[in-house]
């Protein structure tokens, strides 16, 4: 082994090796565990999300793997139509050759994004590689390929043949810059300031009516007759499209009017007033318009009360030839100032006050949102979302067969599926999967897996004209159908090819909470329609990960992390102009730079993949955010290196290994361990596999990591190590044999359980430590799971351990205190314990010479000379001060001690003094508080002797 920890020397050497060697694919031993890989976008590179639930992916895929499980981790990536077109439309703009997506047209276009999926699809795995990501890319998937395809057309076909698919016109989510459709799940609703108006709209055929105000206690404060309604608000131009005025029907002000008519301000129309219980009556007036084709809400109240719907707005979000003339043509907020300018002239603008309103905006253009009548093609959703709860929630007293885990992300499904809506799934694009859907001249519809099948099924003649439909199916209506149509399905063949049988369900998905609705649910609720199967057995959500100060990472703000420069490291100039270019507001970049160089005025160092990947599963708690935080990062990389350094000093103390030239034969076998020190780190490893197996059940890579990193850091590198050498360095020479063999099987039996984690530096270390142990293997990556034995548990040799332990950071902590120079041997006076303390003392006398540097180790039996003193528990450890240090120091430092320990004193006295606290509390908690009072009153009383003494 080199003698500094470099992971940039070795990561991309074992990666290609594992790729090379197969050791990704299927075994085809043992049970099936199959993990579907959320397909990432190709519309550029992998973000810290990515990262993050990659690294979850992959240590679960690893540690069944090395369980013996048939595993398959299933990659691949998506075409994501909205977010892909608009990457390669900008990147059109910046070749400045004038070219545009409509200047190329449909198939010149698609040419373009073609060209684009290649490169970024690439980049993508690219980077899952450098992450450590074993999936098998033999199996490599996009959402495009042919199966994916051939799935799409064939679910189409027969949901519309089920009448499960049907066209008409909806209101729904329009960009006006995209021109297109888009999901709720693409929409950003921010609150903002803006206007609300209130404007008259008249009665028609002369009516009137009493109007009366009150004021907060009752009292009338207005009375008079109008013969107009005020109604307000924040989109004025919409007004045109008004098909009623709505007023709560329990409203008495308004009761006589219900039923009569308003002439609608500008246009001239009669609309009628009706009553819903929508209406909030406490509300401004009570009175509200109502645009059917122009916002969801009164879309819902124009189909109770049977309204016209009059869609205003072109796709471009202009005026069309609905509305009067002089509005037509004009932008929709160029047609809100001429309204506001013509009702004010008509008298009609009774009011505009400052108003906070939520303002929907499309997450890629940052326009806002229109609602928008147009025709589209839908899925009806209330059997699938009955259908989709009874397989998560159970029938009749039968389990699911979904599980969420955190089971609370249950309460998010339940909701959205509860209040579902017909799924639209067209969009307006070019790049996608073309809706299979053809008209003839007079615009009626077929549908068919192709031209040729429709023109046979429906026995057209030859000088019939069909024209297929130029929409595309939305991204999330693919990805619906990933589990199973990367599985081969429809085609048998593929099916079977690809173990569709054995592998469907699948056994987790990991994901983010964010899409539960929009993928996890629609998969459960596809997959088990064409199937019979659920699309896995396990939903893991994960939280989103969040810069240090828990902010979103978002571009705009300039706190965007890639994951590979954290890998590899990157200059504080280049990570300023990788945030600053191609953002959506240039003007931001003076203000992220500034941020930048103010965070990393050194850049960013290289902390290699093994470091990054700890740092996510450390993170990985089962709550919603998570604070990614780069010191988390140092810390993780120093445990590699700690790791480094245990195995280079346990590879210089076993020897040679086998067929080197001294003969050295390797360990074979479980070691029989011939001191305590053995006995324990043996027993503490079974602990830590026997938990981190639960953990690993349990989806609790936090507390897998913890124990990995307590085991390693704390208990083979900080002890064991120190602990081994008096039997390396002893007279005992099988004590020293058998030392070294469990050196060495602990360390190779910790690798397997850390290459989860940290896949590179284990196999690293490993192939430098299993010659020593006899191992035949080309890669940790396919060696067995190190088991738990319970045969090698020795709670009475931990037990002795653990007290030795105690004994010697006791001592070392009085040395530290005192200032007594490392290579100092000092005497040891004890006093008290009882017969076990005095057994261990004479057990391990030797190691603690060696371990705490005593040059001499006696009873104390009568008055003792003035020592600084530890307690472990009933045994009092004295370092006699005489010559060592200023005995005025020493008194002010058992002063100030004594102080601390009254004060812990006190604070136990008061809450057992507490009736509130012994009646209420849990009794362990009271009896912990009683112990922990005569702990501290037990080293109280020792430490003022010692005081007394000096």
């Amino acid at each position: 082994m080199d003698k500094s920890f470099e992971p940039a020397a070795f990561e991309t050497k074992w990666y290609a090796h594992w790729e090379s060697t197969g050791c990704f694919r299927p075994s085809g031993r043992g049970p099936a565990y199959t993990i579907m890989l959320p397909p990432p976008n190709v519309t550029g590179t992998l973000h810290m999300g990515h990262a993050f639930q990659h690294t979850l992916m992959d240590a679960l895929i690893r540690w069944h793997r090395m369980r013996g499980f048939d595993t398959l981790w299933q990659v691949g990536t998506d075409h994501a139509g909205i977010a892909t077109e608009m990457v390669v439309s900008r990147n059109l703009a910046l070749e400045g050759k004038g070219e545009t997506r409509d200047s190329l047209g449909r198939d010149k276009f698609i040419e373009k994004v073609w060209e684009w999926k290649q490169h970024s699809g690439d980049t993508i795995t690219r980077q899952m590689r450098r992450l450590g990501a074993s999936g098998d890319w033999s199996r490599e998937t996009f959402t495009m390929d042919p199966g994916p395809s051939a799935a799409v057309v064939e679910t189409f076909v027969r949901l519309y043949e089920q009448d499960l698919i049907y066209r008409g016109q909806r209101l729904v989510n329009w960009d006006p810059v995209l021109k297109t459709a888009i999901s709720d799940l693409e929409v950003v609703s921010e609150e903002e300031n803006g206007f609300l108006w209130s404007i008259r709209y008249p009665l028609a055929d002369g009516a009137s009516y009493e109007h009366v105000e009150l004021d907060a206690d009752g009292n009338e404060i207005l009375r008079e007759t109008r013969d107009y309604l005020i109604v307000a608000t924040t989109r004025p131009e919409t007004m045109l499209g008004d098909t009623a005025v709505m007023v709560h029907p329990e409203d008495p002000r308004y009761a006589a009017l219900i039923g009569k008519a308003v002439r609608l301000p500008l246009s001239g129309r009669e609309i009628p007033v009706i009553a819903d219980a929508y209406v909030d009556r406490d509300f401004g007036t009570g009175v509200v318009k109502v645009t059917p084709a122009h916002d969801f809400n009164d879309y819902a109240v124009g189909q109770r009360h049977g309204l016209p719907l009059i869609n205003l707005f072109t796709p471009d979000a202009s005026v069309n030839a609905n509305a009067p003339e002089k509005y037509r043509g004009l932008d929709r907020f160029a047609a809100r100032k001429a309204v506001l300018a013509d009702l004010g002239a008509e008298g009609l603008l009774v009011e505009e006050k400052p108003h906070r309103l939520m303002v929907p905006r499309g997450d890629r253009t940052g326009q806002i949102i229109e609602p928008y009548l147009t025709d589209q093609w839908f899925v009806r959703m209330e059997k699938f979302a009955q259908r989709g709860l009874e397989l998560v929630e159970g029938v009749d007293g039968a389990p699911g067969k979904v599980r969420f885990v955190p089971e609370n992300w249950i309460n998010t499904y339940r909701h959205w599926l509860g209040n579902i809506q017909d799924w639209c799934i067209s969009r307006q694009l070019w790049w996608g999967h073309r809706i299979p859907a053809w008209y003839d001249g007079a615009g009626k519809v077929y549908v068919g897996r192709d031209e040729a099948e429709i023109r046979r099924r429906f026995e057209l003649a030859d000088d019939v004209v069909l024209s297929r439909d130029a929409d595309v199916l939305e991204t999330w209506f693919s990805s619906a159908l990933w589990s199973h149509s990367t599985l081969g399905w429809p085609d048998p063949q593929a099916m079977a090819e690809r173990g569709f049988d054995k592998r469907l369900p699948t056994s987790v998905l990991v994901t983010g909470f964010d899409i539960i609705f929009f993928w996890v649910a629609r998969m459960i609720m596809m997959t088990e329609h064409f199937t019979g199967e659920v699309p896995f057995e396990d939903v893991y959500i994960t939280g989103l990960v969040r810069d240090a100060q828990g902010q979103k990472m978002s571009k705009s703000k300039g706190n965007v992390l890639d994951p590979i420069d954290l890998i590899d490291g990157i200059s504080a100039d280049d990570l300023v102009a990788k945030r600053t270019t191609g953002l959506m507001k240039p003007t931001d970049a003076p203000k992220i730079e500034k941020a930048t160089r103010r965070e990393f005025p050194n850049g960013i160092p290289a902390f290699g993949a093994d470091a990054l990947r700890f740092t996510f599963a450390s993170l990985a708690t089962h709550g919603r955010d998570i604070k990614f935080d780069l010191q988390r990062c140092e810390g993780y990389k120093n445990f590699c290196n700690k790791l480094w350094n245990a195995a280079r000093f346990t590879l210089m103390n076993i020897g040679a290994p086998v067929g080197a030239p001294s003969g050295a034969m390797p360990f074979t076998g479980t070691p029989t361990p011939r001191t305590d020190p053995e006995r324990w780190i043996l027993d503490r490893l079974q602990h830590t596999l026997h938990a981190v197996d639960q953990h690993f059940r349990d989806y609790r890579f936090d507390l897998v990591s913890q124990a990995l990193y307590e085991f390693a850091w704390n208990e083979y590198c900080d002890w064991f190590l120190e602990l081994a050498k008096p039997a390396l360095s002893g007279d005992d020479a099988e004590a020293a044999a058998s030392t070294r063999h469990t050196l060495v099987f602990v360390l190779e039996e910790l690798l397997r359980a850390l290459h989860p984690l940290i896949p590179f530096v284990t196999e690293e270390i490993w192939h430098a430590v299993k010659p020593h142990l006899g191992i035949d293997g080309d890669s940790i990556s396919t060696q067995p799971w190190p088991e738990y034995r319970e045969s090698l548990l020795a709670p009475d040799a931990a037990a002795d351990v653990e007290w030795l332990k105690a004994v010697v950071s006791a001592l070392r902590s009085i040395r530290s205190q005192l200032g007594i120079a490392p290579a100092k041997a000092v005497p040891l006076l004890v006093h008290g314990g009882d017969d076990d303390d005095r057994e261990r003392l004479r057990r391990h006398e030797a190691a603690l010479r060696f371990l705490a540097k005593l040059d001499s180790i006696e009873r104390s039996e009568g008055e003792p000379p003035a020592a600084s003193a530890a307690l472990v528990g009933g045994l009092t450890l004295l370092i006699p001060l005489a010559g060592l240090v200023d005995l005025d120091a020493e008194r002010a430092r058992l002063d100030k001690e004594l102080k601390r320990i009254a004060a812990e004193i006190g604070k136990c006295e008061n809450k057992l003094a507490s009736d509130t606290f012994v009646r209420n509390a849990p009794a362990a908690v009271v009896e912990q508080e009683r112990a922990r009072l005569a702990d501290w009153s037990a080293q109280h009383a020792a430490l003022a002797a010692q005081r007394a003494r000096l």
